[in-house]
């Protein structure tokens, strides 16, 4: 198996694990958003700093501590991921489990957005034509919310950014989502050492399944992020475009199949129009990688062609 091979592998491993995450969180239930995000990042910080130390590999802080520009990206990152969980969370537990899968299907489309605006590249027509589709969608879809569909958008913008500053930094898994979840955890424990003083905390008190799940948060929280974070690595950015539909589909399958959230018509030809956006992505995705690799073939073809003549010339033995 090849790295790009085992990226894939990755990386539909973790989309598949997030794609039934409302079903997890749902049984967190009567704990808010905030304590279950606060749980989270706690627990994260516990498994990840076991796994590191089961690897001896803590030089790496020495590193990011010594460049600032690095630290700067690891606190950006933090920060995104927290919005996206919480607001996931959020999502989740108020019954908008569909809203949730909406923001997850746009977000291809958003990283579109961000490589215009943040990496100056020129878009090709089809996938101007996608973007136009895309917010199309999310205008009727607003029209009929009643409002902008502020959690998909909030859930695409954050998961589009911290995708896009995670590739560019090329951190190991384990050691970038330790000292993301690190950056978090102060408030987190701030937090939990408030609620628990002021007599709000549900954990520990509803019960011991509830306690075991707050627990597990952080293994449930860090499997799927080490496994992305690994596919990130390796998997070019149309390939990550592709595996992001799983997580999607089956959240959508959950609030409508499970959890018997309404998807009258309206919502259905937002979202009709959403997927008609994202076939249209993937497929100019698929041909634009098709002509670089040909492009590549024939340019490597044309070195060889001129490099036969001057070994020919080269003294033999």
């Amino acid at each position: 198996m090849t790295d790009e091979q085992r990226g894939y592998v990755y990386g539909f491993t973790a989309y598949a694990i997030w794609g039934f995450f409302p079903i997890y969180f749902k049984l967190l239930r009567p704990s808010p958003a905030l304590e279950i995000l606060a749980h989270r990042v706690l627990w994260s910080v516990v498994f990840v700093a076991l796994l590191l130390t089961v690897m001896r590999n803590w030089r790496f802080l020495g590193r990011i501590l010594r460049t600032p520009r690095l630290l700067g990206g690891v606190v950006t990152v933090a920060l995104l991921i927290g919005v996206n969980w919480g607001t996931y969370i959020y999502g989740v537990n108020s019954s908008r489990v569909v809203e949730t899968a909406l923001g997850y299907f746009i977000t291809p489309l958003v990283v579109v957005l961000l490589g215009v605006t943040v990496l100056r590249e020129r878009l090709r027509l089809w996938q101007w034509v996608a973007v136009g589709v895309g917010t199309l969608a999310v205008a009727i879809l607003a029209i009929d919310y009643g409002r902008l569909p502020y959690i998909a958008l909030i859930l695409a913008v954050s998961f589009g950014c911290y995708g896009l500053i995670k590739k560019r930094m090329s951190l190991p898994p384990a050691e970038g989502l330790f000292v993301e979840s690190a950056v978090l955890a102060v408030p987190a424990l701030a937090y939990l050492t408030w609620l628990n003083l002021s007599g709000g905390a549900q954990f520990g008190h509803v019960s011991a399944t509830h306690t075991a799940l707050m627990l597990f948060a952080g293994v449930a929280t860090a499997i799927p992020l080490l496994l992305f974070a690994g596919a990130a690595n390796r998997v070019p950015l149309v390939g990550l475009g592709i595996l992001q539909y799983i997580a999607p589909i089956l959240q959508l399958a959950c609030g409508v199949l499970i959890y018997h959230e309404p998807m009258p018509p309206a919502r259905l030809a937002g979202f009709g129009l959403v997927w008609l956006a994202l076939m249209i992505f993937t497929v100019d995705g698929i041909r634009g990688a098709r002509a670089a690799a040909r492009v590549r073939a024939a340019a490597g073809a044309t070195a060889a062609t001129v490099a036969e003549p001057a070994a020919a010339a080269l003294p033999t033995r």
